[in-house]
């Protein structure tokens, strides 16, 4: 008899972190965890923690074997800047780790008759737009509009959508018997924001770094210009969007894909909202062209009315409360501990 369980991959990065903390409470199920990295220590006691690679098919194989999934957080990924510089690499953790897990579920969900739950956390970078006034014209982008991505990241984030869609929508639609297909859910994320995780390779990751510099008084150049602006969300936001779309009723959802958001802020905004909390700190604007370009193609803000409405989505993390409540303390909390 195989065991029931949630599967987490990507377990160790700052998403995946932060979703086994809320999960370890609000779950009675086994939880398995997948990364290529070990766990910290007081987390990896908690879970049952396999070090491997997702494109690994024979660690799959026992895995399954093994457990009975119902639940899947598909996190493992390469992140947007890296990507760029790894645009194979990219493909072959982005696209081929996500199809050969849509494969698992699509299997575990004919073995269980019923569909496994497979949730995806997509990205701001799945969108496109061509110019700057093209940007200010569409202030708030809804799911379907401007779907052309202009890194491989946003490429894969996107296709992985669609395949998502397929393997929930179309799967063996040829077949004579038509199997028990998965249910994918995705979450399209503005810039997220951790105060327990150092930024670790996202194009949205200057607004964060401000703020980690800041409490660690050192400098900080910022590679974008101050009028760019994209929306962001505290990761606690983040992590209850998840597990809310997760746990929401299958027939109360219009579509695969969601756009959520919180909060939308120049990077001079950031900036004001870093000084307000360290006076001192040193934040300088240098532009950097290349990343500069990408993240001018994403959208000023997200129009996140659908998970309102079908899944009764919102935000509890304000600007202010974001700052003041949750990053701020705990960022200075953390560098504090490091300096005793």
């Amino acid at each position: 008899m195989r065991t029931k369980a949630i599967l987490i991959t990507g377990a160790a990065g700052e998403v995946g972190l932060a979703l086994i903390d809320r999960l370890i409470v609000k779950q009675p199920i086994k939880l398995v965890t997948l990364d290529i990295k070990n766990l910290p220590m007081d987390i990896e006691t908690k879970v049952t923690h396999v070090c491997g690679d997702i494109l690994d098919k024979a660690l799959l194989d026992r895995l399954i074997s093994e457990y009975e999934f119902v639940e899947i957080y598909h996190l493992a990924a390469l992140l947007s800047t890296r990507a760029e510089f790894s645009p194979d690499a990219a493909h072959s953790v982005n696209v081929a780790g996500t199809m050969q897990m849509l494969h698992m579920a699509a299997q575990q969900s004919e073995w269980r008759h019923e569909p496994v739950r497979f949730i995806f956390p997509s990205s701001i970078a799945a969108f496109g737009l061509p110019d700057l006034e093209t940007k200010a014209r569409y202030a708030r982008i809804r799911e379907w509009e401007w779907n052309y991505p202009r890194t491989m990241y946003g490429c894969n984030k996107l296709y992985c959508e669609m395949l998502g869609n397929y393997f929930s929508d179309h799967y063996r639609q040829l077949a004579v018997q038509q199997p028990v297909k998965l249910d994918f859910r995705a979450v399209r994320f503005p810039g997220l924001i951790s105060a327990f995780t150092v930024p670790s390779g996202g194009t949205s990751d200057y607004g964060p770094e401000m703020l980690h510099a800041a409490a660690q008084k050192k400098p900080y150049a910022c590679f974008v210009r101050e009028d760019v602006r994209i929306p962001f969300m505290a990761m606690p936001d983040a992590i209850k969007a998840l597990i809310s779309l997760a746990m929401a009723p299958r027939k109360s959802l219009t579509r695969h894909e969601y756009n959520v958001t919180s909060f939308s802020l120049s990077a001079q905004e950031f900036r004001d909202w870093v000084i307000r909390y360290f006076p001192d700190a040193q934040i300088t604007f240098d532009p950097d062209i290349k990343r500069q370009a990408i993240v001018d193609s994403w959208p000023a803000d997200l129009d996140d009315s659908a998970a309102r409405r079908d899944w009764g989505w919102q935000t509890d993390y304000t600007v202010e409360r974001a700052f003041g409540e949750y990053l701020v303390p705990n960022i200075r909390e953390r560098y504090a501990k490091m300096l005793r």
